[in-house]
């Protein structure tokens, strides 16, 4: 029974900021508000003022809505990028808010830009090492090398972690550093304020459910180290 709680207790914890995210975006995605634009034109009129005409808007294609730094794109789901609703709007003006970070330099958003391109490489690496172990350890006859291998794969998930640990400010800054102060200055009537709030919230918090699947990977891996 216990171990029942247990597992009901950390599928909740690992799946229910996810769950809270979608519920959020699909209430305010179905009712179109009278809106003078879509979200990807507003996107597009956002990154004009901003002097960003060199950032792209485009749908997004197999992947959700997010800022590219590689390419300088603005992608927007097809609902969002074509939608008058309170998600498409604060949704496009979250990722605009990733293009101005990007612009002005913001350290959190750089810091997490290179430390991505270092843990994509690191996580082939892992993976490599991961399965090495026993192949290693086997015609060495060394458990000290499999050992290393053991660490040196840890280390490299590790980075995983701590990419989704920066994350996090990064994407709470988009939302109520940028976005936020952007629409309430005249895109959106006091009355939808508190509803684009939860909506820039959900924004923020959309890698939480990663991150804490990261985390409690990484501790399954120390505690494994440990034995």
């Amino acid at each position: 029974m216990h171990l029942i709680v247990l597992l009901l207790a950390l599928v909740l914890i690992l799946n229910g900021p996810q769950w809270w995210v979608q519920y959020i975006l699909a209430r305010y995605n179905r009712r179109q508000e009278d809106f003078p634009g879509t979200g990807g034109e507003l996107a597009r009129h956002l990154l004009d003022r901003f002097q960003l005409n060199q950032v792209r808007v485009e749908v997004a294609e197999g992947m959700g809505d997010h800022y590219d730094p590689e390419q300088r794109v603005v992608r927007l789901t097809p609902d969002k990028l074509n939608g008058r609703t309170l998600t498409a709007v604060a949704t496009a003006a979250h990722e605009v808010g990733h293009a101005i970070q990007h612009a002005e330099g913001y350290g959190p958003f750089l810091w997490r830009l290179q430390l991505a391109r270092v843990a994509r490489l690191s996580d082939r690496i892992g993976s490599f090492l991961l399965f090495a172990v026993p192949l290693l350890t086997l015609i060495t006859k060394t458990p000290a090398v499999g050992m290393l291998t053991l660490l040196a794969a840890i280390a490299t998930l590790g980075m995983a972690v701590l990419v989704q640990l920066v994350t996090l400010p990064v994407e709470w800054d988009a939302s109520f550093g940028r976005a936020l102060p952007i629409l309430e200055s005249g895109y959106i009537a006091r009355s939808q304020q508190a509803a684009v709030r939860r909506i820039l919230r959900a924004c923020a918090l959309t890698y939480v459910a990663s991150s804490l699947a990261g985390l409690l990977n990484f501790w399954r891996w120390l505690r494994l180290l440990k034995r």
